[in-house]
Parts: C-alpha cells; structure tokens; sequence
C-alpha cells in the first residue's frame, strides 16, 4: 500500500482522532443549499401566487372606478349645449337675455362623472336641480358687476320744491348683491332655469319726507320784496351767499330763529365782498355790505306771516330801498361791534320753512307753511317827530380854496311808532306796537383850502344814494 493509499484510509487507535473526507462535506453542503431553494420556491408560490382579499378588494376598486368618464352617453355635450342657451335675468326693474356661459356656468368634470354613471335623462337632472355645473367664480363676478352697473340705482332724497310750494316724497333705491347672486345663478343653472332673479339690496334715502320737520307748504303766510342795483356785483353777490344761508330753513312750532346764527360768520373766508355799508350813520365800503337788505325782506316777510319779533333794530338812517319802518339791521358780533340781530319765534302750531330768491335786482322772501289763522296783517307807521340834518364840513388841501363838494347828502331822522294788526274777517283782534328812531343823516361837504394857483377842480359826477323822504306821516301796508 502506498503512501497515498495509506493517507486516503481512516485510523484509529486508542486515543486517536477520526478525520472527516473533504469531498463528504462538499456534497453535503451542497444537498442543503439544494433543498433551502425548494422550499423558497414553495414559500414563493404558496405566498405570491393568489392574491390577498384587500388587494383583491382594492383592485376590484380601480376597475370599478376607473378614469374620469369619457363616454358618457352624450350627457357632456347636452350640457355645453344647454349653457350656451339663454336665460332671463332680472333685478330691479331690469331684465335682459344671457347665456348660461356668460353668466360664468361651465360643466363641472367630476360631477359629469358621476351623473353619468347614474343617469343620462337631462330633464330629470334639470328637475333635480343636479345638472353636472359649477361657477367660473371670476367671470361670474365679472357678468354680475356689468349688471350692477345697468340695474343700481341710487336713492332719492326727499327735498322741498319751494317753488312749486310742494314737498317731494323720498324713494329708496336698490343695488345687486354681487356675491348673494353667485349662489343664485348656481341653483339656476344646475337646476336649468329658464329665468334667474339676482339678489338684491335695498338703498335707503338719507334724507326722508319725515326727516324734513314739515308736512305743508301750499300756503304763503306772508312775503316781502326789495330792490337791488344790478350793477353792483359785489354786493349783489353778498345778498345772493346771505341768502342761500336762509332759503329752505324749517322753523318748528315755538322754536326761535337768529338771523346771526342762521347765516353765521359774514367774512372773507366765508366767500363775502367789500361793497356799501352803513357805519355809524355814514355810507362806506365795508365787508359783506348788503347783508342788513337780506335782513330786512326776510323781517318784512315774517312781519306779514305773524312771526313774534323778539329782537328787531332799524337801521341808524333810513333805508333807500325799504319804506320807512319796515327795515331791520343786523351786525355779526366781532372785536369791534356788539352784535345787532335779528330774532323771532314760530307762534304757530306747525312749522314754517323760509322760501328766499334773488334774482334780476329783486330780493323776494315767502314764509310758507299751513294756513295763517288771520285774514289779514296790516303794517302802519306814524311819525311822531322829523329831526333835522347837521353839515359838518371836511377840509381838503388838494382842493382849491373856495372849492366845495358834496361828500354825502344830509337827510332828516325821525321818531316813529310802528302798527301791526291782525284781523278776523273785518274785525280787529291783536295789535303789536314798537316805538323806532331813526338818527338824521349828516351832510358832509369837502372844502377846499389850498392857495395853489395850480390846484384843479376834479371833475366830479358821484351818485348819492339816499331814501326819499315819507311823502306823508303815516303809512300803510296789508298782507
């Protein structure tokens, strides 16, 4: 036996150790992987060869559900055909033709998903107010604010026609809810509607019949009229901004009116002019001349109408353009004067509104209101006592000496009781009396006093504007 042979052989021997064979370990290394393999193959098989009941589930899902229909009977194309229809839409007073896509209604994909699957019957959609629609919400916006600007219309206030002695009733107006109607024309359009109307709001007056504090103006209690030179602008312009102060004021029953509150502040930032003023007897440029003949008419109209004179000063010379009386001055209080006002109650159990024009040189007041309880107010006036004018003369060294010019005209004052009486029928029932003065007017003459031979003489041409003198003591006027 060789070497080798020897090797290839197992011993053993007492205390000897067996050895293995190199090739018996390989093989059985290799049955093991062997089988392993067979059983992941079972395992593969027995695992992954049916599917599990959720994935079964699951995919039994997708097949059911599926992508977003595309044949869906034709119901798509029978909607696009019904929103480019026309339906009526109304709000307010208006009603116009639209179509259904213009008002921003497009078919709705998901909910054209499910109604197809369920039922292609357009009129039972339209009955069930489940057409597959939905808003374009920036275009329906877009449509509905078109429409708000045809439909709006703003309200009316409630204002007296003076003129025409009547009271206009206010009227409310109405305006579209943009975004109320959004879920209006949705339900319409779902629902197929032949006709829409928009949601609307309502747009109350500010100013109502009820807020204006009076209820009739059909009757004149009383008037007056003044004239005006037309070519004075300055001072026309004051009458016409006094005025305006005036015109349209309610006077409640009992309440007391003040000319100066009224009117208020007569200055250069309330937009008044220098023009002709009476100060301290003497007529001068000053601001807001004119005023005092504002005064006077709205005190000749309210004398008429039974107004209570609670504060009333004549002028401190009389009037040019009022007779004799009849006048009523009036000093917004400052640093300089005391305030001269004036001031009267409403004695009537309903109010009265003053109605003021001036216009074309003529002042013209009316208190309006209810029917006066007098037949007739008559004015009387009776001179008591005429005063004579003063001169005083004014040295001017520009004139030649000799050389006299009249700077303002005199013109007598006079003390006077003024009347009014109230009638019923021919019968006398209250008499108001007031006792006036009216201060002469002092003439003012400019003479000259320089010895310059070469001093001229101006060349003078001035129009004096003074009242004429009473042509009899008593005077009188009726309403």
């Amino acid at each position: 036996m060789t070497e080798a042979q020897a090797s290839s052989r197992p011993s053993s021997g007492a205390g000897g150790t067996r050895r293995v064979d190199r090739g018996s370990i390989y093989l059985g290394v290799s049955g093991a992987l062997l089988g392993l393999s067979g059983l992941l193959a079972a395992a593969y098989f027995l695992v992954g060869g049916e599917p599990s009941t959720a994935s079964a589930a699951t995919s039994e899902r997708r097949q059911d559900a599926g992508p977003p229909v595309a044949d869906d009977g034709g119901l798509g194309k029978a909607v696009e055909t019904a929103l480019a229809g026309d339906v009526s839409v109304s709000a307010g007073a208006i009603t116009e033709r639209m179509r259904w896509s213009d008002l921003g209604a497009v078919v709705d994909p998901a909910d054209l998903a499910r109604a197809g699957r369920r039922s292609h019957d357009l009129d039972a959609l339209r009955k069930a107010g489940a057409l597959p629609v939905k808003l374009d919400r920036a275009k329906a916006i877009a449509a509905l604010t078109a429409l708000k600007g045809k439909v709006d219309r703003a309200p009316v206030d409630a204002y007296l026609d003076l003129e025409a002695r009547a009271i206009r009733d206010d009227k409310a107006g109405y305006g579209v809810d943009v975004y109320a109607s959004l879920g209006v024309v949705e339900a319409a359009a779902r629902a197929g509607a032949p006709a829409v109307e928009l949601a609307t709001v309502t747009l109350p007056a500010r100013t109502t019949k009820a807020s204006i504090g009076i209820e009739d103006i059909s009757h004149v209690l009383g008037t007056f009229r003044t004239e005006f030179a037309v070519a004075d602008k300055e001072r026309n312009f004051n009458l016409k901004l006094a005025a305006s102060k005036l015109n349209g004021f309610v006077l409640a029953p009992k309440a007391e009116f003040s000319f100066n509150k009224v009117v208020g502040d007569r200055t250069e930032k309330e937009g008044y002019k220098i023009a002709h003023v009476i100060t301290a007897g003497e007529m001068v440029d000053g601001l807001a001349g004119g005023t005092c003949q504002i005064s006077t008419t709205l005190f000749g109209a309210s004398f008429f109408a039974g107004m209570e004179i609670l504060d009333a000063t004549p002028h401190s010379r009389p009037s040019t353009y009022v007779t004799l009386g009849l006048d009523s001055t009036v000093v917004y209080p400052t640093q300089i004067y005391a305030e001269v006002d004036l001031k009267m109650r409403n004695p009537y159990d309903f109010p009265v509104v003053i109605h003021y024009r001036v216009a074309r040189g003529e002042a013209v007041v009316e208190i309006l209101g209810k029917k006066r309880p007098w037949d007739q107010v008559a004015f009387e006036r009776e001179i008591e006592e005429e005063i004579p004018y003063t001169s005083e003369e004014r040295p001017d060294e520009t004139l030649p000496v000799g050389f006299i010019s009249l700077d303002q005209p005199g013109f007598n004052g006079y003390r006077a009781i003024r009347y009014r009486k109230f009638y019923k029928g021919k019968k006398l029932v209250k008499t108001d009396k007031w006792r006036l003065y009216y201060k002469p007017v002092k003439e003012y003459l400019r003479v000259g006093t320089s010895v310059d031979p070469n001093a001229e003489i101006p060349d003078e041409d001035k129009a004096h504007h003074l009242p004429k003198a009473p042509k009899q003591g008593n005077g009188r006027l009726v309403q």
